[in-house]
């Protein structure tokens, strides 16, 4: 095998092991707050798109007070948090492809559509109304040391355990079908035809990005920058196929802890990162400690385990072409629009009257790093206790797999 082809199947067509991806997300999501200014996060843009919808239909949304708090100014093509999304879409895209994964696939039954959309608009409301999704509010949120991100998470890994339970009533479950038919399979050289044409198509979608992002470039230094950082956050999360429903929903089937604990190193390398940010004089995102979080949370992690997939698993989902999750992404806007319809009555009960703490600031930063560094390693630690549950002796192994089969 020559040393390209050795590249190839090493690097562009297995996946990747979601530990270390993991942590080199936590750092280039450092590097992104340190550089653009902002944090990583996709559903506060996802929501401007359906205010930009609303808007053709003559909807006066500039007007709604959630707007005038998460600026609805210009377009995507304008703004850090869109063209970052663009540039997170084409690196999937260019990943997928260069490992011959795209392709058109209908879920096993029309019900998983259904399913897919009205938990994509529980997670999307969820998200919105707690600030931030699995990554605002999570994995970027906790290394911006705002104590509603620790809310957020303890209450997204309730949800998950609400969710598995309702994916597990009678009426969720999605019956198999088996059919006598046999599939007829492409032959070696078609299957060889396919993945130079999708190579191809991977490397005319690198140059379309790229050049996107250098068309950036000419407006501000902030946006091409932006559309490089979704690039590399597109194609990693493809290539580890990064889901954080999984990490959530297999402390409850399957006591799996890769992905949970490549979640938490990676938030401890993003605190490093952060912390020096803004002892620099970068400006950390905080949001309200109140019900908002806890509420936002649950609903989030119902959501994401009933649509099977969270923002960041539909998107690389969706452009391997999997319609499904789609549906998932429509449903994210959906949920994200309503909290802007409703913010008026909600923020001000929920989330207004309650105070932005930021750790740093009120224990001290070098105590504020302390005690989110033991509060990572105490979830670290319970995330292994949790596993343990699985390995007892006298356990039935079956027990666990037949819930992580029937969530799937």
């Amino acid at each position: 095998m020559s040393a390209l082809a050795a590249f190839r199947e090493r690097y562009l067509l297995r996946f990747w092991a979601p530990l270390p991806t993991l942590i080199a997300l936590g750092v280039a999501s450092a590097y992104y707050f340190a550089l653009t200014g902002t944090f990583w996060a996709v559903t506060g843009e996802f929501t401007r798109w359906g205010g930009h919808v609303l808007a053709w239909f003559g909807v006066p949304v500039r007007d709604w007070s959630y707007f005038r708090l998460i600026g609805l100014q210009g377009t995507p093509l304008d703004r850090i948090d869109g063209v970052m999304i663009i540039g997170m879409l084409l690196g999937a895209l260019a990943c997928a492809l260069w490992a011959g994964n795209v392709g058109l696939r209908w879920p096993t039954s029309r019900r998983r559509l259904l399913q897919g959309l009205v938990g994509g608009i529980i997670a999307g409301f969820g998200a919105r109304l707690a600030m931030g999704c699995n990554l605002a509010a999570f994995f970027t949120g906790i290394p911006m040391f705002s104590l509603h991100a620790w809310a957020f998470m303890l209450a997204t890994v309730a949800g998950a355990w609400l969710g598995v339970k309702l994916t597990l009533l009678p009426w969720l479950r999605i019956p198999l079908k088996v059919t006598a038919r046999a599939a007829t399979l492409p032959d070696a050289g078609q299957l060889a035809r396919r993945a130079r044409r999708q190579a191809q198509l991977g490397l005319a979608v690198l140059v379309v990005a790229l050049l996107f992002a250098a068309w950036r470039f000419e407006v501000s230094l902030v946006l091409g920058l932006a559309t490089l950082f979704g690039l590399v956050f597109g194609g990693l999360i493809e290539r580890a196929q990064i889901c954080f429903t999984s990490a959530a929903r297999d402390l409850w089937t399957t006591g799996r802890t890769q992905a949970a604990t490549g979640i938490l190193l990676g938030m401890a390398v993003a605190c490093l990162g952060t912390f020096g940010a803004i002892q620099l004089g970068m400006a950390p995102k905080i949001f309200w400690i109140g019900p908002n979080a806890v509420i936002g949370g649950l609903l989030f992690g119902v959501g994401i385990v009933l649509a099977g997939g969270c923002e960041t698993g539909w998107m690389y989902r969706a452009v391997e072409g999997q319609l499904h999750f789609w549906v998932v992404g429509l449903g994210n806007v959906i949920g994200g629009t309503l909290v802007a319809v409703y913010w008026d009555r909600l923020g001000s009960t929920l989330a207004l009257p309650y105070p932005r703490i930021n750790l740093l600031q009120q224990a001290g930063p070098g105590s504020g790093l302390l005690l989110t560094f033991a509060g990572l390693a105490l979830c670290l630690l319970l995330v292994q206790l949790n596993a343990r549950r699985f390995t007892r002796p006298g356990k039935p192994v079956h027990d666990a797999r037949q819930d992580a089969d029937a969530v799937a």
